[in-house]
């Protein structure tokens, strides 16, 4: 049976990386094809477990020259990163989540590797070589399904980097031209910047958000302008609701009080907004600034909480590409090359969570995928961790049959002799 699944999943691979690499080469296509069954296969981004995966009857170095070779072109970012974010469009509804997160990829030994910048590695919580990435992931509210839609690489060195302003803004016109303005922006403290409100707060950008804030940013409410902080300490929280964190695998329970205030944001006074307050998280309040119309309903107000709360589970996400496909032990030298893979990465990533894990047509697929995934303590809540290591599994003990040899000159001469 498992020899029939691996079958199957080698085939949707090949549908699906065909299916981004319309409009790239010959070469270009077969590499995508082969660096997303790779990495799927090896969970890993080093070119030579790549090469591996593939068993072609040629030297191991042959096979990743290749790979490191085509992985420099770069036609392959564009083109896979708009056929991703078009396929995962048609899952996204009026109001999905689509989480904009900024991370980094640490390189703290790195020497060699083109243009790298300063970043705060997020583990250590402290500065380190590196580069950041901007990803956005698509989610239901209270649902734990997740459709990876952006993946992108990038270094403030980098001769063609402008701003990480418009890194972000590049996001948010290849989603939402995608997605037709579906879907509810949701960002961290980080997007609390007036030029992301320049971008998203004007009435014909047709962009729904809810952005976390800062605090110190000034706001008009009844007819004064106060900092959002004091708006938040004299807000009226008539509603509760207790939830349960899970921290470093002990759970803690939460009580929430929350409610709202009508506010407008000075350099955009024609436009309502609201300020939606929660108290029990933290020192100090959760703040959140969004165009979606708050009213005095208790659904409506915690919709908004819990939409932001989803956001912590998208750091499983963040996680899992990190450890599943060891992207922080990325090790291809040149600056297109890293970002192409990472854009692959996304793509295998898409795979494993979308066309393999949620359509209705691969449940029994994924079922068996996912009993392929030898864990010592069953199937977590976040099952994409045992996807990719039922993928591993069953492409590891059923690998790619590889091509036969080409036929000598001269065997093919003695096709002909007398």
């Amino acid at each position: 049976m498992i020899a029939q699944t691996a079958t199957k999943i080698r085939s949707r691979i090949e549908e699906f990386s065909g299916n981004l690499s319309r409009g790239l080469s010959k070469v270009a296509a077969r590499l995508v094809s082969e660096m997303i069954y790779g990495i799927s296969a090896r969970q890993s981004t080093h070119l030579t477990e790549v090469a591996r995966s593939l068993e072609e009857p040629i030297a191991l170095i042959k096979t990743e020259n290749r790979l490191s070779r085509n992985l420099a072109r770069p036609q392959i970012r564009p083109v896979v990163q708009r056929a991703i974010a078009e396929q995962g469009a048609s899952r996204v509804e009026r109001d999905t989540l689509l989480v904009l997160d900024l991370s980094d990829i640490a390189k703290p030994y790195a020497r060699k590797m083109e243009y790298l910048a300063r970043v705060r590695d997020g583990s250590k919580k402290e500065l380190a070589d590196g580069y950041w990435l901007c990803q956005v992931i698509g989610v239901e509210a209270q649902s734990q399904e997740i459709v990876p839609l952006y993946g992108e690489l990038y270094s403030q060195e980098a001769p063609d980097f402008v701003s990480e302003n418009e890194e972000i803004f590049r996001a948010l016109r290849l989603i939402s031209g995608a997605t037709q303005d579906r879907g509810i922006w949701v960002i961290d403290i980080g997007g609390d910047r007036r030029e992301i409100y320049d971008e998203v707060v004007p009435p014909e950008t047709n962009k729904r958000f809810l952005i976390r804030q800062k605090g110190d940013r000034h706001l008009l409410c009844g007819g004064r302008k106060e900092a959002t902080i004091e708006i938040a300490r004299r807000c009226r929280l008539p509603y509760a609701e207790t939830i349960v964190k899970e921290e470093k695998g002990s759970e803690r329970v939460l009580s929430l009080e929350f409610g709202f205030a009508p506010v407008r944001l000075p350099e955009h006074p024609d436009v309502p907004l609201w300020l939606v307050v929660a108290t029990g998280l933290g020192e100090q309040p959760l703040m959140l600034l969004t165009n979606v119309p708050m009213r005095r309903n208790r659904k409506v107000l915690w919709w908004a909480v819990s939409a932001y709360l989803t956001r912590w589970r998208i750091e499983d996400t963040i996680r899992y590409a990190k450890q599943c496909y060891r992207l922080e032990d990325i090790r291809v030298l040149k600056y297109e090359r890293l970002r192409n893979l990472v854009v692959l990465v996304t793509a295998a990533m898409h795979f494993a969570c979308v066309v393999l894990g949620t359509r209705a047509k691969l449940e029994v697929l994924a079922f068996r995928v996912l009993r392929a995934a030898k864990r010592l303590f069953g199937i977590p809540d976040f099952r994409y961790y045992a996807l990719a290591d039922g993928l591993r599994e069953i492409l590891t003990r059923h690998p790619r049959r590889p091509p036969p040899p080409a036929p000598t000159r001269a065997a093919q001469m003695a096709l002909f002799s007398p």
